[in-house]
């Protein structure tokens, strides 16, 4: 990945963002920075809607949890479950692979592939309590430190192809500790990037019209849509891990919420 500053492009008329570990700092906080009380998001979020830029969350979050902060941040559209989920004027549901009947979460309960991914990482991977078990239609939320495209190998050669284990952020746990990732398992073809992708058509936007800000290798794969994507400072490391940046991935000098406000203030310096 390059630094920020590198990127030359034109202002955006879309921007996705991400919202815990990327918009929002501790605790889920608009206003919680990596050394204290700051209001650098929040005065980005009112530069991109005076420029007339269009804010659309992009999470991971349920759909009634990403609904109510975009409510919040006046925003009209907004993903949810990992790209599960698109709203704009009208909900629109991305089961992906999913065998049915039912929702992709019931089918996976019904399946056994969560306690096959559990036994195999025991120790290692555990439901992501208590947001795991609230609300949620499309992906399964996981929380500790594996490889995916491993635990992908496995899932598939049991019976679950269908499936997939995705990266989605570096997650702050308190207290001296391994370093813990939130994890959706998700069906084939439920991400983020494609979901982007359906939005940007329905609008009848272009890639050249988007970029998108996040802090995981689910984030940076939006690349492949947009413009550019930008990975907040503490999302970099995970990336790079992952082998997920792109020529048109950028990392922040800060992290979380300031490195938001980096971004923004790049993007509105664009011609």
């Amino acid at each position: 990945m390059r630094a920020a500053a590198e990127r030359r492009g034109r202002r955006p008329r879309v921007l996705y963002t991400d919202l815990d570990g990327t918009l929002l700092g501790p605790g889920g906080s608009l206003f919680a920075g990596s050394s204290g009380v700051t209001d650098a998001a929040a005065s980005a979020l009112t530069a991109l809607h005076r420029a007339g830029i269009e804010v659309v969350p992009l999470s991971g979050r349920t759909e009634e949890q990403v609904r109510e902060v975009a409510r919040l941040l006046g925003a009209t559209s907004f993903i949810a479950e990992l790209g599960g989920i698109v709203w704009m004027g009208e909900r629109i549901a991305r089961y992906g692979a999913h065998p049915g009947p039912g929702t992709p979460y019931e089918a996976m309960a019904r399946s056994g592939a969560v306690a096959f991914l559990l036994e195999r990482s025991a120790g290692r991977l555990e439901p992501h309590a208590p947001w795991a078990f609230r609300g949620r239609e499309v992906t399964m939320l996981l929380r500790g430190h594996v490889d995916p495209s491993e635990a992908n190998t496995s899932l598939a050669e049991a019976g679950y192809g269908w499936l997939r284990l995705v990266d989605n952020g570096q997650i702050p746990v308190p207290g001296p500790t391994d370093v813990v990732h939130a994890y959706h398992l998700a069906p084939e073809g439920v991400t983020k990037a494609d979901a982007v992708a359906e939005h940007l058509r329905r609008r009848g936007l272009h890639a050249g019209d988007a970029v998108a800000i996040g802090d995981a290798p689910a984030d940076a794969a939006v690349a492949d849509h947009v413009d550019a994507v930008y990975i907040v400072a503490n999302g970099a490391a995970s990336v790079e891990a992952a082998g997920a940046g792109r020529e048109n991935v950028y990392v922040t000098p800060s992290e979380r919420g300031e490195g938001f406000a980096e971004a923004v203030a790049l993007l509105l310096e664009a011609a």
